[in-house]
């Protein structure tokens, strides 16, 4: 039995910016140092307020501090987020290889180890059609 036409003609569908996804959030130089300057200007008790106003989170608020005690302004200037790249992309792709040569190397190992049972297994047919004694 066919399917009786929907009374829903739009079926566009609109996105609502409160659910896209958020992206990471980016401090300017400014910005740090005037929440650095804030926070060192509270008072007992204030610092959690000035944090929660500013939508922060203390270890953001420490890292800054240690930051700018450790290199001044140029360490909170830094742009790129999170930690260095322990391997380079060469070194990287040295792995990799290695890694696919010791898999290629295993896999000719069995081949060759095929290859022997089957010259032995031909050998015994051989004899056993032949009459003869190994």
């Amino acid at each position: 039995m066919p399917k009786s036409a929907s009374n829903h003609h739009n079926t566009q569908v609109t996105p609502e910016p409160v659910l896209e996804k958020r992206t990471r959030r980016k401090f300017t130089l400014e910005y740090k140092l005037r929440i650095i300057a804030e926070a060192n200007a509270c008072k007992h008790g204030e610092l959690g307020a000035l944090l929660r106003k500013e939508k922060l989170y203390s270890n953001q608020l420490s890292d800054w501090r240690r930051e700018f005690a450790k290199n001044g302004v140029a360490a909170l200037s830094k742009s790129a987020p999170g930690p260095l790249a322990s391997k380079t992309p060469a070194q990287r792709r040295i792995e990799q290889l290695e890694k696919e040569n010791a898999r290629l190397n295993r896999k000719l190992e069995v081949a060759n180890d095929c290859l022997d049972l089957q010259k032995k297994v031909w050998l015994m047919l051989d004899h056993l059609n032949n009459g003869k004694e190994a």
